[in-house]
């Protein structure tokens, strides 16, 4: 057994995720990416995510014959053909695992398996704490951008509790990487920047445009749509939302299915889940603030199915001023619907 220092467990999740980026370089070539595999409880595996199915399997193989663990991902089998976390060395029993990790090999996959846009392959890694382990509990975070066909250049950022974030950007043509500045916006408004309530699906489209209106209205004033000061971008992937807050480009995000499908008294829709957010570390080590959207710290089983919600604020200034607006809202909304 291998006690590992977090930067070496950092080293070995950049090769890991450098790994699936090298693959889905080479699956352009592959016809049929946006084909449906299968489906699970947590989403909709497609041909793209099944091609790295099988890297994933060989890495942990390797890490666990040297470091126990336990890994958390979309679609594992454990010996017995169970679906849930598998333990590394297989076979070994869980409570021997001195890790639990959670990874989203490609989070992002409609948009990259499209080449419209890059996804992101995410893992964050705990102590192991059994089923009780929590997205908090995480003290090492890695993600990797999978970029488009015309890219040539993919971010890597890492962070591990209490140390900042290390981030480069690699040249695609020769692996040579540079240092990549990472800073969260500094704006106290929402007003000439990105800020984005997710509204990626059919189902609670309305809330969500309903919220986006209700915080202009309350943070900039009445819309004026001869001047549009307000942008929005629906990047399909947790990460790459993350990401967009981390780097300054966003002001705020927020994610509120889950919230919305109780409002709507509904059942639960597609949604963002923990491995989604296995780059949380990373975004509060470079400043960001990330709650459950109702004000606490975002937290979640490490799991793949449980639903979360969650809003992120670029700083504390732009939590101060957004926040209180968007509780009135859902409090307001909460009420109107259980009328």
């Amino acid at each position: 057994m291998v006690e590992e220092s977090p930067a070496q467990i950092v080293n070995r999740l950049v090769e890991f995720q450098r790994k699936i980026r090298a693959q889905v370089i080479r699956s352009r070539a592959t016809a049929g990416l946006a084909a449906v595999k299968r489906t699970t409880a947590a989403d909709t595996i497609y041909e793209l995510d099944a091609q790295i199915d099988p890297l994933v399997e060989e890495f942990f193989t390797q890490w666990g014959k040297t470091t126990p663990l336990v890994l958390v991902a979309e679609g594992l089998h454990d010996c017995e053909g169970r679906e849930g976390p598998v333990v590394f060395p297989r076979g070994l029993d869980e409570s021997q695992a001195r890790l639990r990790i959670i990874v989203d090999p490609i989070d992002g996959t409609r948009g990259l398996m499209y080449d419209k846009r890059s996804a992101w392959s995410l893992a964050a890694v705990a102590p192991n704490k059994g089923d009780g382990t929590r997205l908090r509990d995480a003290f090492v975070s890695v993600m990797t951008e999978l970029p488009t066909s015309k890219l040539g250049f993919a971010d890597v950022l890492s962070a591990f509790k209490g140390d900042g974030v290390k981030a480069h950007r690699v040249d695609l043509r020769n692996d040579s990487r540079q240092p990549l500045a990472v800073s969260p916006s500094e704006a106290r408004t929402i007003d000439h920047g990105f800020a984005t309530i997710s509204n990626f699906f059919p189902g609670t489209k309305v809330l969500a445009s309903e919220l986006m209106e209700h915080l202009v209205l309350n943070l900039v004033g009445p819309a004026d749509v001869t001047q549009g000061t307000v942008f929005d971008d629906q990047y399909i992937s947790t990460g790459g939302q993350f990401y967009e807050l981390i780097v300054g480009h966003d002001r705020f995000n927020a994610d509120l299915r889950p919230i919305f499908y109780q409002i709507l008294n509904t059942p639960a829709g597609l949604c963002c889940h923990p491995y989604d957010c296995a780059g949380w570390l990373i975004a509060e080590e470079a400043g960001v603030i990330l709650t459950d959207g109702c004000g606490n710290p975002l937290n979640g089983p490490m799991d793949t199915t449980t639903g979360l919600s969650w809003a992120g604020y670029a700083n504390a200034n732009l939590r101060r001023a957004i926040e209180p607006v968007l509780m009135a809202f859902l409090s307001r909304v909460g009420t109107a619907h259980r009328i």
